[in-house]
């Protein structure tokens, strides 16, 4: 080291000091050891926090982590669904409001988090009700329809006005019909905010050919997550509108290149067909071979966009003060579910429905975690009133999908 020249030791790192130490001559420079010795010194002493800090510093949460179970299977659930399906063909479908609430209990019931499961507290008269007005309404929109065609677009348009109505009254009545351990769900009404996100929003993507509609499901996400309180703890997703976007462009991308490689693998079995066969067998041939590019072309679209989205809804969503949630859908397994879910149901005619449904809810089950947090105890239960089903099968009976997990 230069001897007229003393380094800067205190911008020196606690390792570079010490090395420092071990290569100076402590004879000739006493003065530069000491100054280094000192550094050292202050560097490896312990930070000092005030008692005022230490009050004002937030201790970590403590999280206790939670695998989701299914425990149903589809052994079981099938002679619950064979005698649901005979009993509501006898019926001429009466039975299927007792049916629906059989179906429910059952995926309710074996749904299991922290060695709780959940409960689907609706009764069937409740289910009945809903349905027969639902029907009355369909049964009057198609009477409109035949009558007249100006009738039938002044009814489509009430109808289409009172969508948000429906999809607030139908989630409130899902979610106070669900509850775990012994606390219920609900959802909060806004029907201001509803018109504003189920018939604006989408009006809006619809002027910006369809640029814009990303945004707009991420909003009607947003919108029936954050209404979704248990107890009296509010649901607070934190989404991001980027995300709804990569996950349509990959799907939409993965869709567009599976149905070009399908359609000239098509046309060349079709040419191949049509010089050995007659063109009756030909048009079959096509009739089915258009079906399976469809069938796989959707299952795949579909699958990637569920699976980047739901990743990102329960990773990015938490239950104020009392959990947070994990979800990790791989989007391979997810088309080879759906792949041969689809299989099974075309080969069994259908029978196969009972334990599809458990394999889904199965899958699903195994790729979320909750974690749980110390507030989860002090949730206080808002015991309302029991609301209508009415809107709820209104909106199964034209078709109005809510679909949230």
């Amino acid at each position: 080291m230069n001897k007229e020249e003393s380094p800067n030791f205190e911008q020196y790192t606690l390792e570079e000091l010490h090395q420092a130490l071990l290569e100076i001559d402590h004879q000739a420079y006493p003065e530069r050891v000491e100054k280094i010795q000192q550094c050292i010194a202050a560097k490896s002493a312990p930070v000092e926090i005030s008692q005022e800090q230490q009050l004002h510093t937030p201790e970590p949460k403590q999280y206790r982590k939670c695998q989701v179970n299914f425990l149903g299977n589809g052994k079981e659930y099938f002679s619950i669904w064979i005698v649901n399906l005979l009993l509501t063909i006898v019926t001429l479908g009466i039975y299927s409001a007792w049916a629906t609430v059989r179906n429910n209990r059952y995926f309710y019931s074996n749904t299991e988090i922290d060695g709780h499961r959940f409960s689907y507290l609706a009764q069937p008269k409740q289910i009945l009700i809903g349905r027969i007005i639902g029907v009355l309404l369909f049964a009057i929109f198609y009477a409109a329809s035949v009558i007249s065609p100006f009738a039938a677009v002044i009814t489509s348009i009430l109808i289409f006005c009172f969508v948000p109505v429906l999809v607030c009254m139908a989630m409130r009545f899902r979610m106070r019909m669900t509850a775990y351990r012994n606390v219920r769900f609900n959802f909060t009404k806004n029907y201001g905010r509803a018109y504003v996100v189920f018939l604006l929003y989408p009006i809006l993507a619809l002027f910006t050919f369809y640029l814009a509609y990303p945004w707009a499901l991420k909003k009607i996400d947003e919108f029936l997550y954050s209404h979704i309180t248990y107890g009296n703890k509010q649901m607070k997703p934190n989404l991001q509108t980027a995300e709804y976007y990569v996950a349509s462009i990959v799907a939409g991308i993965a869709g567009m290149i599976i149905a070009f490689i399908g359609g000239f693998l098509m046309i060349g079995t079709v040419t191949l067909a049509s010089e050995s066969s007659s063109s009756g067998n030909t048009e079959v041939l096509v009739m089915i071979v258009t079906f399976l590019l469809y069938a796989f072309v959707f299952v795949v679209s579909g699958s990637i966009y569920q699976a980047f989205i739901r990743n990102h809804v329960y990773n990015s969503t938490q239950l104020e003060d009392v959990a947070n949630f994990n979800s990790d859908v791989k989007i391979g397994s997810l088309i080879m579910l759906r792949l041969t879910n689809l299989l099974m149901l075309i080969c069994t005619l259908g029978f196969a429905m009972p334990w599809v449904k458990v394999r889904t809810l199965t899958f699903f089950a195994n790729a979320t975690q909750v974690n749980i947090e110390e507030g989860a105890e002090s949730v206080i239960s808002d015991d309302s009133q029991s609301d209508s089903a009415i809107a709820d099968e209104v909106s199964n009976i034209f078709d109005v999908d809510i679909a949230i997990g």
